[in-house]
């Protein structure tokens, strides 16, 4: 909103310091500060209002060190997570943008999935929750429809150089956005085309196109790679959401480590969406990508601020509300800037975290069927609870699946000159 109102004073008074609302660092800048500051003022009253109304967390005594301290520990705190978001991007975003309102609508579906979870724990007092499989509708629904609008939407496009034969008809104004010599007689320009290309990590030519999975469809190649496009996405916006929900059962763990996650996407989509520097390092150039910058940077800002009442000790959890959504948010932020491929370095610690209870669970089946016994891989799973399990403080797990984080992020930036 308040990136629409400067536009129009800059354009039609010249007001002076208006044009400073064009430049994407400067609304991306004001868009962490702002969120950082709404999560402190209100995270303080949504913990007031929770307690109030008993939004407690129930804990199932499962006899880790200071595990029963935390019961009562309000929850539904993605709530703030959720607002202190959503408010600097409608002052500081380009509201028209695709990318920004996919996100949003991200943002808020998931959130909603969420809170519908956790209030059924907490005031229909059933530990179960919202049945899994409403979660898995919810979760597919929105998978189909990112997948949907990148593959319709005309301003989901990605920039790509274009040969022109000098004696053939020239390209328009519109298409042509820099021209150079490739041979003797050829030239090239550079056209926005839509396209279901994505980045391999690690790959010189590192550009990988969904069409390579259907040489064989013929004419029905686009409705086959539409479903496999579309299958794709659903298990990525799943799987990391869930991860993200998993990862959440020590005070801050999910939400530094997807902090860290939203620091290294910021960078991607900032590389990803600003022409030059796309060329430079040899990356797929994504036309309006840019924008997704003020995003990422109010979701940073708002966990950072989450974090101020979330470290040890907790004094709110984030509950589904919030695992849901931040999940959800770095999925589809991934797939936008086409570095889903990216997603296992990225998101290594929600990786590990569902690898550890798909294994646990696995094992202890597998055994007891062959053996008569469970037997287990961990002392208790998700990967973190294991640790808890062998003495090691809570803060100490903690900072050390940060450091973990940060490695990671470094890894995944790395990619960038590394092919």
């Amino acid at each position: 909103m308040l990136y629409y109102l400067f536009d129009f004073l800059d354009e039609r008074y010249q007001f002076p310091g208006a044009g400073m609302f064009q430049y994407i660092s400067f609304r991306s800048g004001l868009a962490v500060m702002t969120a950082l500051f709404i999560a402190l003022v209100i995270g303080k009253k949504v913990i007031s209002i929770l307690q109030k109304k008993l939004v407690g967390e129930s804990i199932r005594n499962l006899g880790l060190e200071g595990q029963m301290s935390k019961q009562g520990t309000p929850t539904m705190g993605g709530l703030i997570i959720l607002v202190s978001l959503l408010v600097p991007v409608i002052l500081f975003a380009d509201l028209r943008n695709i990318y920004i309102i996919l996100l949003i609508i991200t943002a808020v579906w998931l959130g909603f999935l969420g809170f519908l979870d956790d209030y059924i724990k907490v005031f229909k007092k059933d530990k179960a929750g919202l049945q899994g499989k409403f979660k898995i509708v919810g979760q597919v629904s929105l998978g189909i429809i990112v997948a949907c609008i990148m593959l319709t939407h005309q301003d989901i496009r990605v920039r790509e150089k274009v040969p022109v034969q000098v004696s053939g008809i020239q390209p328009t104004v519109t298409d042509t956005l820099q021209t150079g010599n490739l041979s003797s007689n050829s030239d090239f320009v550079y056209k926005d085309i839509r396209s279901l290309k994505t980045t391999i990590p690690f790959i010189k030519n590192n550009e990988f196109d969904y069409h390579w999975f259907v040489p064989f469809a013929g004419g029905k190649a686009e409705y086959l790679v539409w479903l496999i496009f579309a299958l794709i996405i659903i298990f990525i916006v799943t799987a990391v959401s869930n991860g993200t929900n998993i990862t959440d059962g020590l005070d801050g763990l999910a939400a530094g480590t997807s902090a860290i996650a939203g620091g290294t996407l910021a960078i991607l989509a900032y590389v990803s969406g600003n022409m030059i520097t796309a060329e430079y390092l040899g990356i797929m150039y994504i036309p309006l990508t840019g924008e997704m910058v003020v995003f990422i940077s109010a979701f940073i800002g708002a966990l950072v601020g989450f974090l101020w009442y979330n470290t040890y000790p907790a004094q709110v959890f984030m509950g589904d509300t919030g695992s849901l959504a931040i999940g959800g948010i770095i999925a589809v932020f991934s797939i936008l800037i086409r570095k889903e491929l990216l997603i296992p370095f990225l998101c290594g610690i929600f990786l590990v975290e569902n690898l550890s209870v798909l294994m646990q669970v696995s094992w202890f089946k597998f055994t007891r069927k062959r053996f008569g016994e469970g037997r287990r891989i961990f002392l208790m799973a998700p990967l973190h609870h294991h640790y808890q399990k062998k003495g090691y403080p809570e803060p100490k797990i903690v900072t050390r699946f940060w450091i973990v984080g940060i490695f990671l992020a470094v890894i995944t930036l790395v990619t960038l000159k590394i092919r």
